[in-house]
């Protein structure tokens, strides 16, 4: 929006309250009709979670940039014997995207001395793939974080930047 595109947004929430994910979709362009994302059309995939960049692979186009936290995070399934956690999820990974970075994002945020840092050292590393210009990235950061945690965000965000 800084940039003067249309920006259209999609969510779809899932049983996130009980564990499960939430997938978000956005879409930018001179003129965007439809905040759907089609299938094998996502320059870039960003996943706070190993399986959930699995999920969601076949979003993303041959040539798109996948950002992956390399954090395994156990759903309920998995906790209660109802399901199993794939023990290959970096090979499967590996040849579902062409392009994947990871990126311990929790980790990373820590050394911050904020987990909840992890979200904005993601989109760090995800906006290397994209061509907006920096300037844009950190003045919408100024926009939509308080003051208070402004310098936190601004200081994860280039620390996503920098591990891309």
């Amino acid at each position: 929006m800084i940039q003067g595109y249309q920006v259209k947004t999609n969510e779809v929430h899932g049983m996130a309250q009980r564990g499960g994910s939430v997938m978000a979709q956005i879409r930018y362009g001179e003129e965007v009709k439809s905040p759907l994302v089609s299938k094998k059309s996502a320059h870039i995939l960003g996943a706070l979670e190993k399986v959930e960049a699995l999920r969601y692979w076949e979003f993303l186009r041959p040539d798109g940039l996948a950002a992956v936290s390399s954090q395994a995070i156990v759903p309920v399934t998995v906790s209660s014997g109802l399901a199993r956690y794939p023990e290959n999820a970096e090979e499967l990974l590996a040849r579902a995207f062409p392009r994947l970075v990871y990126i311990d994002a929790p980790k990373l945020a820590g050394e911050l001395g904020d987990s909840r840092a992890a979200n904005i050292i993601l989109l760090g590393t995800i906006s290397r793939g994209l061509d907006l210009p920096l300037e844009s990235w950190e003045e919408a950061i100024g926009l939509c974080v308080r003051e208070k945690f402004r310098d936190l965000n601004l200081r994860a965000f280039s620390l996503g930047r920098s591990k891309a």
